[in-house]
């Protein structure tokens, strides 16, 4: 068997209708066209038509294979640049980015300390009172080590505002550094504070090109782990810098203890990915374009507004009632424009008028028919995005569950890269300087990572019909589909725990003061469902929509 020769099989390509017409007639002539097609795929790469670059389609597409820094490195300084001009002038742009943090982050997350039970319990040896008293303690630490003076470096802003700004510079810029900074606590208690690096101050010295061990202002191992930040001493485009613009200062990621030093706020979305990438730059170009767009129909319409009156005179003098009214810096064959004016014009003038046709009908469902691809784009429904829900229950309650999983996602991000180890610095310091009592703390990575567990609450997800949510809630609870703790941080942004506390409180304040609660046989029994469809779903009733 060893000396027979292997063969090698043709693609499989299926005969067309005319190869099989041809075939009735000869045989021969349609084996032969169906086995020149399947060597033609053989040589040329298999059954895909776009590798087929010859194809008209194709031939302008200008394709390219670099790597993830080979592509993005060269574009970063004009993709920040376009992409903070949409910020500053489009309107639907900054809504975009204005919608994404206010859903993600809006007044801020609160962190609930969330400890390893177990582990503190069989390892460290704590009962449920110590876990519950760690817990107050690191959470009105943090409270506390939130203000502006003390965990800002420029004292401007605290933490919450420190999270908006973190996330939307990832957002506008693609990434974000910060630093940081041990400083002597003095009646602060605390030394640790931020200090944010925008991204434009990071990049290579001198300005130089990428090489093997630094890109993009990142300087690497072997395996892609940084291992210092070139971090520029001013921002490249301050007109009140320095003179040397290019005097850089490499900042190592940790400490010499290992702790973390800087962190470097990005989504990888490829391999070997150094730098981050705007938000906004799939949608650079569209985003431009229908605000170019936008921007001429309002012209358009307010020229059309600006309807001017010709008055044809037989002795006229021409253009005397505009020469009267024109300011002295004019030119004295310029001719403006205005609401309400009469213009005299001599006998042998002719006056052609251009109608705009504007306000233009067809404005309005181009736009939305663009901003549903920008939508997709950036992973947020078009209602969402323009704050409009004409449709019905369904579709608008549809669009609030596609947006809230973007929105919980970049959440957990923001939450895992940046909020975490902030979290672990600040406990970690109050431990140390026994703030706080945490037997064990520094004797096992293990027993350290149980004390540091951490969730925050942000702002909840939207509700249109808050019965409706209510009801199926409390089925899912019931079933153990969901806890009260869930349900409560997911759509009121509590804690439970802290609710049923101070709902204790209350009701033992309203049985000293003789408040009641009316009861449900005083309201009256709930009504019941009715027979006929609560919704319907092929209809645009207004009144419905905006109950």
């Amino acid at each position: 068997m060893s000396g027979m020769r292997k063969v090698e099989k043709e693609p499989l390509v299926h005969a067309t209708f005319l190869d099989r017409f041809i075939g009735y007639f000869s045989p021969q002539i349609a084996a032969d066209r169906v086995r020149g097609r399947a060597t033609y795929n053989a040589l040329t790469g298999g059954g895909y038509r776009s590798r087929d670059r010859s194809r008209r389609m194709f031939r302008s597409w200008g394709l390219s294979s670099g790597s993830a820094d080979a592509e993005l490195n060269p574009s970063l300084v004009s993709l920040r640049s376009d992409s903070r001009d949409l910020l500053r002038n489009a309107p639907l742009a900054t809504g975009a980015i204005n919608t994404v943090v206010t859903n993600v982050i809006g007044t801020g997350l609160k962190p609930q300390a969330q400890v390893d039970v177990d582990v503190l319990k069989e390892v460290v040896g704590l009962d449920d009172d110590q876990i519950e008293k760690f817990e107050r303690d690191a959470e009105r630490e943090f409270r506390y080590w939130s203000k502006a003076e003390i965990c800002d470096a420029s004292k401007k802003q605290n933490f919450n505002g420190l999270l908006d700004l973190a996330f939307r510079s990832v957002l506008e810029s693609g990434d974000l550094f910060v630093v940081r900074r041990m400083k002597s606590p003095g009646p602060k208690r605390y030394g640790t504070s931020l200090k944010f690096i925008e991204a434009d101050r990071v990049a290579n010295p001198k300005n130089g090109a990428d090489t093997a061990k630094i890109s993009a202002g990142v300087e690497h191992d072997e395996d892609g782990a940084p291992i210092k930040y070139h971090i520029f001493k001013r921002h490249p485009g301050d007109k009140l810098a320095h003179k040397d613009m290019t005097a850089s200062t490499p900042v190592s990621p940790t400490f010499t203890n290992g702790e973390w030093q800087v962190l470097h706020l990005f989504r990888r979305l490829r391999p070997e990915q150094t730098r981050g990438i705007p938000y906004l730059a799939p949608v650079i170009e569209i985003f431009k374009s229908l605000d170019r767009y936008t921007e001429a129909e309002i012209t358009a319409a307010v020229i059309s507004g600006m309807y001017t009156v010709f008055h044809k005179t037989g002795g006229g003098q021409g253009v005397g009632a505009l020469a009267e009214e024109s300011s002295s810096q004019d030119s004295d064959e310029e001719i403006r424009l205005g609401s309400g004016t009469i213009l005299e014009m001599g006998p042998e003038d002719e006056v052609e008028f251009a109608n705009p046709l504007r306000p233009n009908t067809a404005f309005d469902p181009f736009v939305l028919a663009i901003l549903r691809q920008i939508g997709a784009a950036l992973e947020i429904p078009f209602e969402i995005l323009i704050k409009h829900f004409g449709q019905s229950f369904s579709a608008s309650q549809g669009a609030i569950l596609e947006a809230w999983k973007f929105f919980k996602a970049r959440r957990f991000w923001l939450a895992e890269n940046f909020a975490d180890p902030v979290w672990e610095a600040v406990i970690t310091e109050a431990v140390a300087r026994g703030y706080i009592d945490a037997p064990g703390f520094f004797s096992s990575p293990i027993i350290r990572a149980a004390y540091l567990g951490v969730e925050w609450i942000g702002p909840p997800r939207g509700v249109i019909d808050p019965v409706k949510e209510a009801k199926a809630n409390e089925i899912a609870e019931d079933r153990s589909w969901k806890t009260a703790g869930g349900i409560t941080s997911e759509l009121y942004g509590g804690e439970f725990e802290k609710n049923v506390a101070r709902r204790g409180r209350e009701t033992e304040l309203r049985a000293q003061n003789k408040v009641s609660l009316p009861s449900k046989q005083a309201t009256g029994p709930a009504p019941k469902p009715s027979s006929e469809p609560e919704e319907d779903d092929q209809g645009d009733d207004p009144d419905k929509n905006n109950d």
